[in-house]
């Protein structure tokens, strides 16, 4: 009746294990207590978890990547912790191997799928609309069930601690070894569902972001007029597009291999191993500008902020967007320039790794000269910014070493290649986030996050990085490859205790982090922000209140340049009243999402444990709740010129009292 599910599949043989499950018990029995004592759960439900306000769904994706980011550092804090160990002399270490396999795997797919991934789509989510002057995105309700399918994609990877076990693969799981006969558990059908979930959910949201970008931006917004954060985005969006359809059909053959026996990806009956992996980074080098492209928006709006500026060369960087774009997709054989394919061939795809860095050259010339004779100023967000370009031009400098396939054949096995990921995704894309977390924060909640605290989050990661990842690079140049755990060379010791060392330093960071938001919630009273505008923003964005009214703007902007709210304000009419409102057409909430996500959450629980008849409860809950979602016809409502007069009326009041005419 429960397929392969037994109680042999709870770990009790495992002691790290089981005292982490009983921490999330533990913590989330706590927050089910204080939810239910302070009479919370109503306005969750209502507010939250059945919205299809684009800003609260892009804020509840960035709290999933928050606390998975927990989760994935605590897994990179135990890899660097076993390494120390083993590389004593004296110690095997506390990981056995088949447990570090999985926190090895668990940490690129947890890092990648659903920290960078979900922190993304909720930046954009959130910022978007609000850039382009629009009440929300195109697809609402679309919105709300992406965002679910992430968040059960969540649930399933996390389930894996405590009832069965993760894959041993590697986060791509590359065949044979993610195949039947080398991985008969249930570690690679975790992995299956949780990414085939997530990745609708992605697809969704880039069908969605690609119509409000094309279809919903303010009169006068021409393409060439929008923020480069939305270029970036829409950029992005087209590569999830057509990329993430390759990931889902790799993974489905990888999932045919394994449940029906078929001979996709072995050397039986004509498959060919090789094919998965050219499919699967097909879809991954995209992926790793998927991930870059919108923080390229990011760096673009705090530079130009808080430069005082206008972006130096905004065509060009539109273009250089757009190169990356095509480029990004005759690129993913470097990631397997050792697996023998031929010069000519190594040689082409090594020539278009090096072009790629032309338009990012591009890019970063742009900031540097919009800072150049600006009138900078150093808060958090530009601090996050200006680590970036120094942590990040390393780590293309290292990738250019990396695209030469010669050079390739002897570091791509090494702990070389391992520093020069990091280097671009935590010093590019992490960097980024936390930017945009701090810049944009005022603009969710009302009030902005603590500078000081925020400054010494910024340094400790910044010293952090170079402390715990310039190591690496020597290590590969010494010979230390990839995925050690055990029996680690002693010559290996002392780098790996200063890599260990810089891994402590960044958890000083994310500890200052914490500090700096507790802090900032205790003292936001004197933080407030009325105007919408802390950080002199350029864009239309910073033209409504903070935070931001659900219907975003009480009458629709007429956007007349690239900066229209600076100019706005520089002509001082940004903060005039309209003579009039109208009544504004707004999408209702629904729980049909949250209903879809459960369901798709018992249909993947289902085909990982091989239960049949809960797989099919599962998958007709989703079935008969879309079609029953496209019967209802009270998806929306008008909200009153009375609603909307009485709370654009009190923020002016709150202006005139700033000062603010």
């Amino acid at each position: 009746m429960f397929g392969k599910l037994s109680l042999d599949a709870i770990p009790f043989h495992e002691p790290i294990v089981m005292v982490t499950i009983t921490a999330i018990i533990v913590i989330g029995l706590a927050l089910v207590g204080a939810i239910t004592y302070f009479h919370k759960w109503s306005y969750l439900w209502k507010e939250w978890f059945t919205s299809v306000d684009h800003k609260r769904i892009g804020i509840m994706y960035i709290i999933v990547a928050i606390v998975m980011l927990v989760r994935g550092f605590a897994d990179a804090v135990m890899m660097r912790g076993q390494q120390v160990l083993a590389s004593s002399g004296t110690s095997d270490g506390f990981l056995p191997p088949h447990h570090y396999d999985q926190i090895f795997t668990a940490h690129g797919v947890i890092m990648i799928f659903f920290v960078a991934m979900p922190f993304v789509i909720g930046l954009m989510n959130f910022v978007i609309p609000l850039q382009l002057g629009a009440r929300d995105v195109a697809y609402p309700f679309l919105n709300n069930l992406g965002f679910w399918f992430t968040a059960v994609s969540v649930v399933l990877v996390n389930l894996s601690l405590g009832l069965g076990e993760f894959a041993q693969t590697g986060w791509l799981a590359y065949p044979p070894l993610s195949g039947l006969e080398f991985s008969p558990g249930v570690g690679v059908d975790y992995w299956i569902w949780s990414l085939q979930i997530s990745g609708i959910g992605t697809t969704l949201s880039a069908i969605n972001f690609i119509a409000t970008i094309l279809k919903m931006r303010a009169p006068g917004m021409t393409m060439m007029k929008m923020p480069i954060f939305c270029w970036a985005s829409f950029c992005s969006n087209i590569l999830i597009l057509t990329s993430f359809p390759i990931l889902t059909a790799s993974v489905a053959m990888l999932t045919l291999d394994r449940y029906l026996g078929t001979h996709f990806f072995t050397n039986e009956l004509g498959g060919n191993m090789m094919m998965y992996i050219n499919l699967i980074w097909a879809w991954g080098h995209p992926e790793v500008y998927i991930l870059i492209l919108p923080i390229f928006g990011v760096y673009s709006e705090v530079t130009a902020t808080f430069s005082r500026k206008t972006m130096f060369g905004y065509t060009s960087m539109v273009w250089a967007t757009v190169c990356i774009t095509i480029l990004s997709f005759i690129v993913w054989l470097h990631h397997f320039f050792t697996m023998g394919s031929g010069a000519n061939v190594n040689a082409f795809f090594g020539i278009a790794t090096m072009i790629i860095s032309i338009p990012t050259g591009v890019k970063i010339f742009n900031w540097l000269f919009t800072m150049y004779e600006g009138r900078i100023s150093f808060h958090v967000p530009m601090l996050w910014t200006v680590g970036f370009i120094i942590t990040f031009s390393v780590g293309g400098m290292t990738g250019v070493l990396l695209a030469v396939p010669g050079a390739d054949f002897v570091l791509h096995g090494s702990l070389f290649l391992v520093a020069h990921f990091h280097n671009t995704i935590i010093g590019g894309v992490v960097f980024g986030l936390f930017a945009a977390l701090n810049y944009w924060f005022p603009k969710a909640f009302g009030f902005k996050l603590d500078e000081k605290w925020g400054k010494r989050a910024f340094w400790c990661w910044f010293i952090g990085f170079f402390v715990a990842f310039m190591p690496l690079y020597a290590l590969g140049f010494m010979g230390m490859t990839r995925r050690l755990s055990q029996h680690i060379d002693p010559a290996f010791h002392t780098l790996l205790c200063v890599a260990a060392a810089g891994a402590a330093i960044i958890a000083l960071g994310v500890v200052c982090m914490v500090i700096q938001v507790v802090v900032s919630c205790l003292h936001r009273k004197e933080n407030l922000d009325v105007t919408g505008d802390p950080w002199d923003g350029r864009t239309l964005e910073w033209s409504t209140s903070s935070p931001v009214p659900f219907y975003n703007f009480a009458t629709q902007p007429q956007v007349e340049s690239r900066d229209a709210f600076w100019d706005e304000k520089e002509k001082g009419i940004a903060y005039k009243k309209p003579a009039k409102y109208e009544e504004i057409h707004m999408p209702k909430n629904t729980a049909a999402g949250l209903v879809i996500g459960v369901f798709s959450l018992i249909f993947g629980f289902a085909m990982i444990w091989h239960i049949w008849w809960m797989a099919i409860v599962g998958f007709a809950g989703m079935i008969i709740s879309f079609i029953a979602k496209s019967f209802d016809t009270d998806v929306d409502y008008y909200v009153p010129v009375a609603e909307i007069e009485a709370i654009e009326s009190k923020r002016f009041d709150e202006l005139t009292k700033a000062g603010l005419k």
